[in-house]
């Protein structure tokens, strides 16, 4: 079985009640809901939350899983929602991105179907140097299966001699959309935080250091999520073109 999971936590530092925030009139996470429903290779969609308004409002649209609030990570309300088995196959879909695309969905599915990889994650080019300089942008950098040597903050692979070369493709921003197995997931979730994710604030290191491979899907843009109140018009914007 090939489940999606949209992790709705109420609470957050930047944004409380998030997910319920109106977009266009409807909650935030509905618009993540239907277009986790238009994937293909879905056979389910749940909503992991800690909150009975969140449940509520997606019950009518699809399943929602009550999980506690004191879950370290979003990582851990997926598997605990999913309960995989070690034939299933888990996509962590961020609950803020309503205009998370299908496809993309359906991409992470094809590759673990066809792979042996643990997990699959995406990644879009990095475009500027700024992009590139920031810690709040996290790279990855990839083989030549398309699966991944390392995510860090730091501006990665180093160019020893001059400025990177973004035109040569060397050069990836990572995605936060997650598909496992749900062995994997399982062991995943029942290790501690190892040294590398600690210093880089990255779990997905954690994944690497077990010795997982992940594959990475190739992505023309990094799309756009709801992180603060002043996210919202600008994603009403897009949606509005969207649907012109």
């Amino acid at each position: 079985m090939i489940v999606g999971v949209i992790p709705s936590r109420w609470g957050s530092s930047r944004f409380p009640g998030k997910p319920l925030t109106p977009i266009l009139g409807k909650p935030l996470v509905l618009w993540v809901v239907e277009a986790a429903k238009r994937a293909k290779r879905l056979d389910k969609v749940l909503v992991a939350t800690d909150d009975a308004r969140i449940a509520e409002a997606v019950s009518p649209h699809c399943e929602a899983v009550m999980t506690p609030s004191a879950l370290p990570s979003g990582t851990d309300r997926v598997a605990r929602a999913a309960q995989a088995g070690p034939g299933d196959i888990v996509i962590n879909i961020q609950g803020d991105e309503p205009l998370m695309e299908p496809t993309l969905i359906d991409a992470l599915a094809e590759r673990m179907l066809r792979t042996g990889e643990e997990m699959a994650t995406a990644a879009c080019p990095i475009r500027s140097q700024g992009q590139l300089a920031a810690r709040t942008v996290v790279k990855v950098v990839l083989r030549n299966d398309d699966s991944a040597l390392y995510f860090s903050r730091l501006p990665i692979p180093c160019r020893r001699d001059g400025e990177p070369d973004l035109a040569s493709g060397l050069y990836w921003r990572h995605l936060g959309i997650y598909a496992y197995r749900g062995d994997f997931l399982d062991r995943l979730v029942r290790t501690p935080p190892c040294p590398l994710e600690t210093a880089e604030s990255l779990e997905q290191l954690r994944a690497l250091w077990l010795g997982g491979r992940i594959g990475v899907i190739r992505c023309a843009d990094e799309g756009v999520g709801v992180d603060t109140p002043a996210d919202v018009q600008t994603v009403e914007q897009l949606l509005l073109k969207r649907l012109a």
